[in-house]
């Protein structure tokens, strides 16, 4: 399996470093324009052609696939100029889009896109989180609330602070909390129907200038989702709380129980004074018979060396190359991406209008 990476960046050499772990896969191609970024890249990757254009790169043959790694508001055009010129499968860091007005075309691209086209919802692969989808239905008895909690470190930088401005990301709502939303539909099987949101800049970027801008970018909000199920699920954000022992925390709760998911950040983060970074967890609590039963998950430290999402990542790209082999429907669609991207706006439009969005 060959691959092409577009964007390699900090996420594009993310992906580079887990597809170099799978057996029998190359990559044979780049194109990153920052050049700091690209000679990283040259150096993870020796044998691919670093090549400057997306023309270019879909003129390398031999290509199986393509990772779509690029700032978030050239994520559409380009799989629109894949589209147009080679299409190949591909796998699409989120969002899918930036832009309310781009919804129509991103639902175009969904309806025509002749190969698979993967959006990279890494969160659905993180070890802890896999386990507790698989057996939240069992433990719950059907989800009546979820609670998803990220505390975590602020924004990192990126190639020319892109990240920083919400014209570029799409806002903190989309750009971040779109694995959330992801994951709230996924567990809950159910579609959003209105959304109530807070959210705001209070600790981080208000003394950075880019080109003499400030960042508007948030770090920190509350959104509650209210699902066609009844269900209803809340997401904390807080992009100040780096010292905290767990990165994130997820628990879904119903009739039968409760199941939590308790997952580290990036070991990488993780003070050497403390030890060993935590392992991340699994709890089942039962009604009846009363009592939490607590269970590691640990992840191999090869996955996470290669990355900063407890080996998802890798465990992302297996799948998505077991698709292409086997000729099977991504398991993350861009409809599925365009869906977390309409939460994500509508919290970003709740919080700053100070009404409830309805969904339809």
């Amino acid at each position: 399996m060959r691959y092409g990476i577009l964007g390699c960046g900090m996420m594009g050499q993310e992906h580079l470093r887990n597809i170099r772990l799978m057996a029998d896969t190359s990559v044979a191609a780049i194109c990153e324009p920052d050049p700091a970024m690209a000679a990283a890249a040259a150096a993870a990757a020796p044998e691919a052609a670093m090549v400057d254009s997306l023309q270019d790169l879909l003129s390398v043959e031999g290509l199986d696939a393509l990772v779509i790694a690029s700032p978030n508001d050239l994520h559409l055009p380009q799989l629109e100029e894949v589209a147009r010129t080679r299409p190949l499968p591909v796998l699409l860091e989120k969002p899918a889009f930036t832009a309310p007005e781009d919804l129509a075309r991103a639902e175009a691209l969904a309806e025509s896109f002749p190969e698979l086209l993967w959006v990279a919802m890494e969160y659905r692969y993180m070890p802890p989180v896999a386990r507790l989808l698989d057996l939240v239905d069992e433990v719950t008895g059907g989800i009546a609330m979820l609670s998803i909690r990220e505390h975590r470190f602020p924004f990192l930088h990126k190639v020319g602070g892109w990240n920083r401005f919400n014209a570029r990301s799409g806002g903190t709502m989309v750009e971040k909390c779109c694995h959330f939303f992801d994951l709230m539909r996924v567990a809950l099987k159910a579609e959003p129907v209105r959304v109530m949101a807070s959210g705001g800049q209070a600790v981080n970027h208000r003394d950075e200038l880019y080109d003499g801008r400030a960042p508007d970018i948030w770090d920190h909000g509350y959104a509650l989702v209210e699902f066609d199920t009844g269900a209803r699920a809340m997401l904390e954000l807080c992009m100040f709380a780096e010292g905290a022992r767990w990165q994130e925390e997820i628990a879904a709760m119903g009739g039968r129980g409760k199941i939590e998911a308790l997952v580290p950040g990036p070991g990488r983060f993780w003070p050497e004074r403390l030890g060993a970074p935590p392992v991340p967890q699994v709890i089942v609590s039962p009604r009846d018979p009363k009592g939490p039963e607590v269970v590691d998950v640990p992840v191999d430290p090869e996955l996470l060396e290669a990355g900063d999402h407890n080996g998802s990542t890798f465990y992302q790209h297996v799948r998505f190359r077991r698709a292409i082999e086997q000729g099977l429907p991504p398991e993350v669609s861009l409809r599925d991406g365009i869906a977390a991207v309409r939460m994500g706006m509508a919290a970003q439009q709740s919080a700053l209008e100070g009404r409830v969005v309805e969904l339809t």
